[in-house]
């Protein structure tokens, strides 16, 4: 059966801080916080729908704070949430986006009453120069504890980081990497900051004062971020925002790509591919691998093959079921 999210945006009411990166307030003043009753029409409806397609959900409240909003709202949304799951047949789970400090101890409490399975932190960085520069509001100590009390109650554990921050540097992701494995959370999410209109990273923008990371850099470090994760059993939930005519209308720098991961995963192909061809003659080879790999070996815009030939070697890729990278030699073909 398919797994899905049904995303419910809860304005950033309860948020006190606003962020280098962040453009929420002036979307949570033409964002109305939903009220419980019209949650609870919104999940009947798409239970409907869920149930048509044979598919289940999780309820996800999303917005990075919802730890944070008045308590009466949180669990007025809670209790309807609990609700749909049990009585709904369409949902199997609440998970919710929170800042690392507005968790507490009563806080799990409440949430794991209410039988969340999931909640995900906002650390975004684990440099505390890096957080301080960016008006995050909290400490890499904060995301520790937090991420600790969440995991003794339970509840499943996620984290987001993201690039190029004002002060970021390549050493303080990779960094913030490296802590996030000592966490061990079950997932991560890995987004590029993104410079936006109306937020302080857009003002230092436009005064010359920041520019974050190049593109090819910030995939280059991002595939690295994907391999590490990968190696440690943690599962890359999202890389990059999601697709959005806002982002693309108001993006004044950063780094943004609707297909985002799927560069990064290629990237991992070429790097794997010149590796395998190491100690090899240049000349002609077909490289066989798994259909569902095809694009990402092959590049955006044919982009790895180019980079091979330009390196001297002449590629033809090949589909061969569950194959990575097979490189067999034109003669021997």
């Amino acid at each position: 059966m398919k797994q899905t999210n049904l995303s419910i945006f809860i304005p950033h009411i309860g948020c006190p801080h606003l962020c280098s990166f962040c453009d929420q307030k002036s979307i949570s003043g033409a964002a109305k916080a939903p009220a419980a009753d019209e949650v609870s029409e919104l999940l009947a409806r798409q239970a409907e729908h869920l149930r048509e397609i044979g598919a289940r959900a999780e309820i996800a409240f999303f917005g990075g704070s919802f730890t944070a909003i008045p308590r009466g709202y949180m669990t007025e949304l809670l209790k309807t949430a609990a609700r749909a799951v049990k009585e709904l047949g369409a949902y199997n789970g609440i998970r919710c986006s929170t800042r690392p400090d507005c968790v507490t101890e009563e806080i799990t409490d409440i949430l794991r009453e209410y039988g969340v399975t999931s909640v995900e932190l906002g650390a975004q960085s684990m440099s505390d120069e890096v957080l301080a520069a960016n008006d995050r509001g909290h400490t890499a100590e904060d995301v520790r504890r937090a991420s600790e009390l969440i995991k003794k109650s339970g509840i499943h554990l996620g984290l987001q980081m993201m690039t190029g921050l004002y002060k970021d540097s390549r050493e303080a992701v990779l960094y913030t990497a490296r802590e996030f494995i000592k966490i061990a959370p079950e997932t991560v999410r890995i987004y590029p900051t993104v410079i936006l209109k109306g937020t302080r990273l857009g003002e230092l923008y436009g005064r010359g004062e920041f520019t974050s990371f190049g593109f090819e850099e910030t995939v280059e470090l991002c595939a690295e971020l994907l391999r590490m994760f990968g190696r440690e059993d943690i599962v890359v939930i999202r890389m990059g925002l999601h697709a959005s005519a806002e982002v693309e209308r108001d993006m004044l720098g950063g780094v943004y790509h609707p297909a985002f991961r799927e560069l990064c995963e290629s990237r991992i192909m070429l790097e794997d591919t010149t590796e395998r061809l190491k100690g090899l003659p240049e000349g002609e080879y077909t490289v066989f691998t798994d259909k569902r790999n095809i694009s990402r070996l092959v590049g955006q815009r044919r982009g790895n093959i180019e980079a091979l030939q330009k390196a001297g070697f002449k590629i033809k890729v090949g589909e061969r079921a569950g194959a990575y990278l097979e490189i067999v030699p034109k003669t021997e073909i």
